[in-house]
């Protein structure tokens, strides 16, 4: 999902971003998702480096809505979480903006179709 025409600041502002997203979300905020598993896919920060959005996959599915509000109440402490460990890094650190990354379900909605067309093609049975 990384941005075409980012610049390499860019680029090595948000693969920092989604390592250090990733840590949190496995240690210091692994109370925000109890019993789930977060995955920070992407990270996207704009030109300016002041925004930030955060693709994440949640398992199991089942929890994703709660989990994923959970994280949304939480924001401003992730913020300060992430300011903590960016601080020597960057002046400002970003303000977060999470997105549910829907590409498993996308990729598996395509696979399930591909299956059905390949079931109900007669030459594929030979």
């Amino acid at each position: 999902m990384e941005e075409q025409g980012a610049t390499l600041r860019q680029q090595r502002v948000s693969r920092q971003l989604q390592r250090d997203l990733s840590e949190m979300f496995q240690k210091e905020l692994s109370a925000l998702s109890v019993g789930v598993l977060i995955s920070v896919t992407d990270v996207w920060i704009s030109q300016d480096l002041e925004q930030a959005k955060a693709y994440l996959s949640i398992f199991p599915k089942e929890h994703e809505k709660e989990t994923f509000d959970n994280i949304q109440k939480n924001v401003k402490e992730i913020r300060f979480q992430l300011g903590k460990r960016v601080r020597r890094q960057l002046r400002v650190v970003p303000e977060l903006l999470f997105r549910l990354d829907q590409s498993f379900d996308e990729a598996e909605k395509i696979e399930a179709i591909l299956q059905e067309i390949h079931k109900n093609d007669p030459k594929a049975e030979s």
